[in-house]
């Protein structure tokens, strides 16, 4: 019997479908005593793992001050309340590991456009098909 036979799982609609390279913002359910609070992590997606599978994982990375710190989520965690997209990333890779050694300005990413390119919009195409002017007559001699 497999494991994904055995656990139904039900994906929570408050978490968007997002890639690496993506901006998010984690909420978590944070315990402390016996109170409960929601606390953001907002930064860059630079993994995500397995998929839709049970033990599906993703990895944010953020900077605070001049420290990177990344944290790693269970997609199907009950602790991760919702997890909201800031900016669509575009990048050619599934794994940013290369982020870690950049700083500043270096570390950014282009902002993915709608259409999934990241150049400035080119000239609309025109809905029917432009004809040539037909040449002009030329006089006779």
């Amino acid at each position: 019997m497999d494991a994904l036979e055995l656990l139904k799982l039900e994906g929570n609609p408050a978490i968007e479908a997002f890639t690496p390279g993506d901006t998010v913002k984690v909420n978590i359910r944070i315990r402390e005593g016996d109170r409960e609070r929601v606390q953001p992590f907002q930064g860059v997606v630079i993994r995500c793992r397995h998929g839709n599978t049970p033990g599906a994982d993703f990895t944010v990375r953020r900077m605070s001050g001049a420290i990177g710190i990344e944290r790693i989520f269970q997609l199907h965690s009950p602790l991760v309340e919702s997890v909201e997209i800031v900016r669509h990333g575009s990048v050619r890779r599934a794994k940013l590991y290369y982020l870690r050694a950049l700083r500043g300005r270096a570390a950014r990413i282009k902002e993915r456009s709608q259409y999934g390119t990241t150049a400035t919009a080119a000239a609309p195409i025109p809905e029917e098909p432009v004809q040539p002017p037909e040449p002009a007559e030329q006089p006779a001699e």
